[in-house]
Protein backbone atom coordinates (compact mmCIF):
# COMPACT_ATOMS: atom_id res chain seq x y z
CA UNK A 1 0.00 0.00 0.00
CA UNK A 2 1.31 3.92 -0.92
CA UNK A 3 3.03 5.00 2.46
CA UNK A 4 1.37 8.29 2.09
CA UNK A 5 -2.24 6.63 1.94
CA UNK A 6 -0.86 4.17 5.04
CA UNK A 7 -0.54 8.55 6.64
CA UNK A 8 -3.52 9.76 5.71
CA UNK A 9 -5.54 6.92 6.85
CA UNK A 10 -3.49 6.83 9.92
CA UNK A 11 -4.18 10.78 10.60
CA UNK A 12 -7.91 10.26 9.81
CA UNK A 13 -8.06 7.61 12.23
CA UNK A 14 -6.25 9.81 15.32
CA UNK A 15 -8.76 12.57 14.38
CA UNK A 16 -11.55 10.36 14.50
CA UNK A 17 -10.55 9.51 17.96
CA UNK A 18 -9.85 12.88 19.13
CA UNK A 19 -13.38 14.98 18.06
CA UNK A 20 -15.91 15.79 20.42
CA UNK A 21 -19.28 14.00 20.76
CA UNK A 22 -20.70 17.60 19.42
CA UNK A 23 -18.31 17.48 16.62
CA UNK A 24 -19.91 13.83 15.14
CA UNK A 25 -22.85 13.65 12.89
CA UNK A 26 -26.23 13.86 14.84
CA UNK A 27 -27.35 10.36 13.72
CA UNK A 28 -23.60 9.79 15.31
CA UNK A 29 -23.93 11.45 18.47
CA UNK A 30 -27.46 9.90 19.38
CA UNK A 31 -26.33 6.35 18.92
CA UNK A 32 -22.91 7.28 20.37
CA UNK A 33 -25.33 8.65 23.65
CA UNK A 34 -27.71 5.51 23.46
CA UNK A 35 -24.62 3.72 24.25
CA UNK A 36 -23.25 5.30 27.11
CA UNK A 37 -27.27 5.33 28.52
CA UNK A 38 -27.38 6.42 31.37
CA UNK A 39 -24.60 8.81 32.25
CA UNK A 40 -26.55 10.91 35.03
CA UNK A 41 -29.54 11.24 36.85
CA UNK A 42 -33.20 10.55 35.54
CA UNK A 43 -35.91 12.47 35.91
CA UNK A 44 -39.49 10.63 36.26
CA UNK A 45 -42.24 13.06 36.33
CA UNK A 46 -45.28 12.13 38.26
CA UNK A 47 -47.81 14.01 36.62
CA UNK A 48 -49.93 14.58 40.52
CA UNK A 49 -49.17 16.11 43.82
CA UNK A 50 -47.42 13.64 46.21
CA UNK A 51 -50.07 11.23 47.97
CA UNK A 52 -52.61 9.60 44.92
CA UNK A 53 -51.40 6.41 43.04
CA UNK A 54 -49.35 7.51 41.00
CA UNK A 55 -47.59 9.26 43.15
CA UNK A 56 -47.16 5.61 45.61
CA UNK A 57 -46.63 3.57 42.36
CA UNK A 58 -43.85 6.19 41.09
CA UNK A 59 -41.65 5.72 44.01
CA UNK A 60 -41.08 2.26 44.61
CA UNK A 61 -41.12 1.53 40.78
CA UNK A 62 -38.08 4.34 40.84
CA UNK A 63 -35.84 3.01 43.14
CA UNK A 64 -35.53 -0.23 42.07
CA UNK A 65 -35.33 1.50 38.52
CA UNK A 66 -32.13 3.50 40.20
CA UNK A 67 -30.77 0.52 41.03
CA UNK A 68 -30.80 -1.33 37.66
CA UNK A 69 -29.97 1.53 35.66
CA UNK A 70 -26.66 2.64 38.01
CA UNK A 71 -27.72 6.06 38.06
CA UNK A 72 -30.36 8.38 40.40
CA UNK A 73 -34.10 8.21 38.90
CA UNK A 74 -35.56 11.67 40.83
CA UNK A 75 -39.07 11.96 41.24
CA UNK A 76 -40.95 15.36 40.09
CA UNK A 77 -44.22 16.16 41.12
CA UNK A 78 -45.81 18.33 38.67
CA UNK A 79 -49.53 18.46 39.45
CA UNK A 80 -52.25 20.11 37.37
CA UNK A 81 -55.35 19.73 34.50
CA UNK A 82 -55.95 16.28 35.26
CA UNK A 83 -52.28 15.06 35.20
CA UNK A 84 -52.41 17.17 31.74
CA UNK A 85 -49.10 19.54 32.91
CA UNK A 86 -47.17 16.98 33.82
CA UNK A 87 -47.55 15.01 30.87
CA UNK A 88 -47.00 18.02 28.24
CA UNK A 89 -43.89 18.47 29.87
CA UNK A 90 -42.89 15.16 29.40
CA UNK A 91 -44.17 15.03 25.61
CA UNK A 92 -42.24 18.53 24.77
CA UNK A 93 -38.97 17.18 26.71
CA UNK A 94 -35.81 15.95 24.92
CA UNK A 95 -36.52 12.62 23.95
CA UNK A 96 -33.03 11.38 25.80
CA UNK A 97 -34.54 9.52 28.24
CA UNK A 98 -33.84 11.98 31.11
CA UNK A 99 -36.99 12.73 31.54
CA UNK A 100 -40.04 9.68 32.00
CA UNK A 101 -43.35 9.30 33.03
CA UNK A 102 -45.30 7.65 35.48
CA UNK A 103 -49.00 8.19 34.20
CA UNK A 104 -52.45 7.30 34.88
CA UNK A 105 -55.41 6.40 32.95
CA UNK A 106 -56.44 10.52 32.45
CA UNK A 107 -53.71 10.00 29.80
CA UNK A 108 -56.32 8.30 27.49
CA UNK A 109 -58.92 11.25 28.32
CA UNK A 110 -56.89 14.84 28.17
CA UNK A 111 -56.63 15.29 24.50
CA UNK A 112 -60.23 14.62 23.33
CA UNK A 113 -61.04 16.71 26.66
CA UNK A 114 -58.62 19.74 25.07
CA UNK A 115 -60.60 18.81 21.84
CA UNK A 116 -64.26 19.29 23.28
CA UNK A 117 -63.47 22.56 25.03
CA UNK A 118 -61.86 23.86 21.85
CA UNK A 119 -58.65 24.42 23.20
CA UNK A 120 -54.99 23.38 21.91
CA UNK A 121 -54.43 19.48 23.00
CA UNK A 122 -51.55 20.00 25.84
CA UNK A 123 -50.24 16.42 23.88
CA UNK A 124 -50.84 14.39 21.65
CA UNK A 125 -51.19 10.38 21.72
CA UNK A 126 -48.29 10.33 19.03
CA UNK A 127 -46.11 12.72 21.30
CA UNK A 128 -45.91 9.29 24.07
CA UNK A 129 -44.76 6.00 23.52
CA UNK A 130 -46.05 3.52 26.34
CA UNK A 131 -43.13 1.45 28.16
CA UNK A 132 -44.38 -0.30 31.09
CA UNK A 133 -47.96 -0.51 33.00
CA UNK A 134 -47.53 -1.38 36.38
CA UNK A 135 -50.75 -1.57 38.45
CA UNK A 136 -54.52 -1.23 36.74
CA UNK A 137 -57.01 -1.21 39.83
CA UNK A 138 -60.91 -0.73 39.55
CA UNK A 139 -61.72 2.75 41.11
CA UNK A 140 -63.71 2.73 44.93
CA UNK A 141 -66.60 5.04 45.92
CA UNK A 142 -65.65 6.35 49.11
CA UNK A 143 -67.18 8.26 52.15
CA UNK A 144 -66.54 9.56 55.50
CA UNK A 145 -67.30 6.59 57.99
CA UNK A 146 -69.60 8.70 59.79
CA UNK A 147 -71.58 9.64 56.44
CA UNK A 148 -75.40 7.94 56.33
CA UNK A 149 -75.04 6.34 53.77
CA UNK A 150 -74.04 2.07 54.37
CA UNK A 151 -74.54 1.28 50.80
CA UNK A 152 -74.33 2.30 46.87
CA UNK A 153 -78.20 2.39 47.33
CA UNK A 154 -78.39 5.01 49.73
CA UNK A 155 -76.04 7.07 48.19
CA UNK A 156 -77.39 7.13 44.69
CA UNK A 157 -81.38 7.55 46.48
CA UNK A 158 -80.16 10.53 48.55
CA UNK A 159 -77.96 11.94 45.32
CA UNK A 160 -82.26 11.33 43.55
CA UNK A 161 -84.01 12.95 46.43
CA UNK A 162 -81.63 15.93 46.31
CA UNK A 163 -80.05 16.72 42.81
CA UNK A 164 -76.91 18.34 43.47
CA UNK A 165 -75.89 18.16 47.21
CA UNK A 166 -74.00 15.81 47.19
CA UNK A 167 -70.03 17.03 46.07
CA UNK A 168 -67.36 14.75 45.47
CA UNK A 169 -63.95 15.49 44.72
CA UNK A 170 -61.53 15.28 41.82
CA UNK A 171 -57.72 15.48 41.03
CA UNK A 172 -59.47 17.92 37.52
CA UNK A 173 -61.21 18.08 34.95
CA UNK A 174 -61.60 14.66 33.39
CA UNK A 175 -59.20 12.84 35.45
CA UNK A 176 -59.01 9.51 36.72
CA UNK A 177 -61.35 10.49 39.77
CA UNK A 178 -64.06 12.57 37.94
CA UNK A 179 -64.63 10.24 34.73
CA UNK A 180 -65.98 7.24 36.74
CA UNK A 181 -67.81 9.54 38.96
CA UNK A 182 -69.75 10.73 35.32
CA UNK A 183 -69.98 7.22 34.51
CA UNK A 184 -72.08 6.59 37.59
CA UNK A 185 -74.17 9.61 37.34
CA UNK A 186 -75.02 8.68 33.66
CA UNK A 187 -75.93 5.09 34.87
CA UNK A 188 -77.90 6.14 37.94
CA UNK A 189 -80.10 8.80 36.26
CA UNK A 190 -78.10 11.01 39.12
CA UNK A 191 -76.68 14.45 39.69
CA UNK A 192 -73.95 15.54 41.85
CA UNK A 193 -71.63 18.47 42.21
CA UNK A 194 -67.63 17.51 40.91
CA UNK A 195 -65.38 19.87 42.98
CA UNK A 196 -61.36 19.51 41.24
CA UNK A 197 -58.31 19.40 42.83
CA UNK A 198 -54.73 19.23 41.95
CA UNK A 199 -54.77 15.44 42.61
CA UNK A 200 -56.27 12.24 44.58
CA UNK A 201 -53.78 13.74 47.91
CA UNK A 202 -55.55 16.48 48.25
CA UNK A 203 -58.68 15.74 47.24
CA UNK A 204 -58.31 12.77 49.86
CA UNK A 205 -57.46 15.06 52.68
CA UNK A 206 -60.54 17.32 51.51
CA UNK A 207 -63.15 14.33 52.38
CA UNK A 208 -61.07 13.31 55.20
CA UNK A 209 -62.04 17.39 56.26
CA UNK A 210 -65.03 17.30 55.49
CA UNK A 211 -65.00 19.56 52.21
CA UNK A 212 -66.55 17.13 49.99
CA UNK A 213 -69.00 14.05 50.60
CA UNK A 214 -67.06 11.46 48.26
CA UNK A 215 -64.10 10.67 46.07
CA UNK A 216 -64.12 8.02 43.26
CA UNK A 217 -60.00 6.83 43.72
CA UNK A 218 -57.58 4.03 43.71
CA UNK A 219 -58.04 1.81 46.57
CA UNK A 220 -54.22 2.66 47.14
CA UNK A 221 -54.94 6.36 48.29
CA UNK A 222 -57.68 5.19 50.24
CA UNK A 223 -57.11 1.95 52.06
CA UNK A 224 -55.09 3.30 54.99
CA UNK A 225 -58.22 5.92 56.15
CA UNK A 226 -60.48 3.02 55.73
CA UNK A 227 -58.50 1.10 57.99
CA UNK A 228 -57.87 3.30 60.19
CA UNK A 229 -61.90 3.72 60.63
CA UNK A 230 -62.20 7.10 59.12
CA UNK A 231 -63.28 6.43 55.20
CA UNK A 232 -65.94 3.91 53.91
CA UNK A 233 -65.58 2.13 50.29
CA UNK A 234 -69.08 2.12 49.77
CA UNK A 235 -68.67 0.04 46.25
CA UNK A 236 -66.39 -0.11 43.19
CA UNK A 237 -65.75 -0.02 39.45
CA UNK A 238 -64.73 -3.28 38.78
CA UNK A 239 -65.64 -6.70 37.50
CA UNK A 240 -64.27 -8.78 40.44
CA UNK A 241 -63.96 -8.77 44.05
CA UNK A 242 -61.11 -6.43 44.89
CA UNK A 243 -58.21 -8.37 47.39
CA UNK A 244 -57.60 -5.41 49.66
CA UNK A 245 -61.36 -4.72 49.61
CA UNK A 246 -63.37 -8.28 49.58
CA UNK A 247 -66.38 -7.67 51.41
CA UNK A 248 -67.23 -4.31 49.10
CA UNK A 249 -69.61 -4.84 46.29
CA UNK A 250 -69.16 -4.38 42.48
CA UNK A 251 -71.23 -1.40 41.38
CA UNK A 252 -72.26 -4.19 38.60
CA UNK A 253 -73.31 -6.20 41.75
CA UNK A 254 -75.82 -3.11 42.89
CA UNK A 255 -77.73 -3.04 39.42
CA UNK A 256 -75.38 -0.38 37.78
CA UNK A 257 -73.79 -0.33 34.47
CA UNK A 258 -70.39 1.46 34.66
CA UNK A 259 -67.10 -0.06 34.96
CA UNK A 260 -63.67 1.52 35.32
CA UNK A 261 -60.04 1.06 35.50
CA UNK A 262 -57.15 3.41 36.82
CA UNK A 263 -53.97 1.94 35.51
CA UNK A 264 -50.49 3.43 36.11
CA UNK A 265 -47.76 3.05 33.72
CA UNK A 266 -44.54 4.08 32.03
CA UNK A 267 -43.89 6.19 29.18
CA UNK A 268 -41.01 8.32 27.45
CA UNK A 269 -41.00 10.91 24.58
CA UNK A 270 -42.05 9.22 21.39
CA UNK A 271 -38.76 9.79 19.52
CA UNK A 272 -36.44 8.98 22.42
CA UNK A 273 -33.67 6.59 20.55
CA UNK A 274 -35.16 2.57 20.17
CA UNK A 275 -31.69 1.66 22.18
CA UNK A 276 -32.46 4.14 25.07
CA UNK A 277 -36.22 2.86 24.88
CA UNK A 278 -35.03 -0.49 24.77
CA UNK A 279 -32.95 0.16 28.80
CA UNK A 280 -35.94 1.63 30.41
CA UNK A 281 -38.08 -1.44 28.90
CA UNK A 282 -35.69 -3.95 30.48
CA UNK A 283 -35.23 -1.61 34.15
CA UNK A 284 -39.06 -1.26 34.45
CA UNK A 285 -39.34 -4.87 34.09
CA UNK A 286 -36.89 -5.44 36.56
CA UNK A 287 -38.70 -2.92 39.02
CA UNK A 288 -42.40 -4.75 38.44
CA UNK A 289 -40.91 -8.07 39.01
CA UNK A 290 -38.94 -6.70 42.19
CA UNK A 291 -40.53 -8.34 45.77
CA UNK A 292 -39.82 -4.98 47.28
CA UNK A 293 -41.28 -3.14 44.98
CA UNK A 294 -44.61 -5.30 44.53
CA UNK A 295 -44.58 -5.48 48.92
CA UNK A 296 -44.90 -2.21 48.94
CA UNK A 297 -46.99 -1.53 46.49
CA UNK A 298 -49.77 -4.34 47.76
CA UNK A 299 -49.10 -2.44 51.25
CA UNK A 300 -51.05 0.42 49.34
CA UNK A 301 -53.71 -1.51 48.24
CA UNK A 302 -52.68 -1.81 44.81
CA UNK A 303 -51.30 -5.46 43.27
CA UNK A 304 -48.75 -5.19 40.29
CA UNK A 305 -50.05 -6.42 37.12
CA UNK A 306 -47.42 -5.54 34.71
CA UNK A 307 -47.34 -5.72 31.29
CA UNK A 308 -44.56 -5.68 28.97
CA UNK A 309 -44.24 -2.92 25.83
CA UNK A 310 -46.39 -4.91 23.45
CA UNK A 311 -49.25 -5.68 25.58
CA UNK A 312 -49.05 -2.35 26.99
CA UNK A 313 -49.44 -0.42 23.76
CA UNK A 314 -52.52 -2.44 22.77
CA UNK A 315 -54.20 -1.89 26.30
CA UNK A 316 -53.58 1.69 26.06
CA UNK A 317 -54.85 1.90 22.12
CA UNK A 318 -58.39 0.21 23.93
CA UNK A 319 -58.77 2.42 26.57
CA UNK A 320 -58.11 5.81 24.17
CA UNK A 321 -61.16 4.36 22.57
CA UNK A 322 -63.53 3.22 25.26
CA UNK A 323 -62.57 6.71 27.14
CA UNK A 324 -62.91 9.03 23.94
CA UNK A 325 -66.37 7.85 23.83
CA UNK A 326 -67.41 8.47 27.62
CA UNK A 327 -65.80 12.06 27.67
CA UNK A 328 -67.84 12.95 24.57
CA UNK A 329 -70.67 11.76 26.57
CA UNK A 330 -69.59 13.99 29.27
CA UNK A 331 -69.29 16.90 27.28
CA UNK A 332 -67.82 20.12 27.54
CA UNK A 333 -67.17 21.09 31.56
CA UNK A 334 -65.48 24.17 32.67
Amino acid sequence: MDSHLNRRLALAAALSVALPLSALPLAAQAQTASAAYPTKSITMVVPFPPGGLADLVARPVAEAMSRDLGQPVVIENKGGAGGGIGMAQVAKATADGYTILMALSSYSVIPEADTILGRAQMYSFASLRPIARFTADPTVLAVRAESPWKSVKDFVDDAKKRPGAINYGSSGNYGTMHVPMEILAQNAGIKMTHVPFTGAGPAVVALLGGQIDAVSSGPATVLQHVKAGKLRVLAHWGSAKLDALPDVPSLKDAGFNAEYAQWSGLFIPAATPEPVAQRLRAAARVAANDDKVKQVILNAGSPVLYQDTPDFEKYVQGDVRRMSDVVKKIGKVE
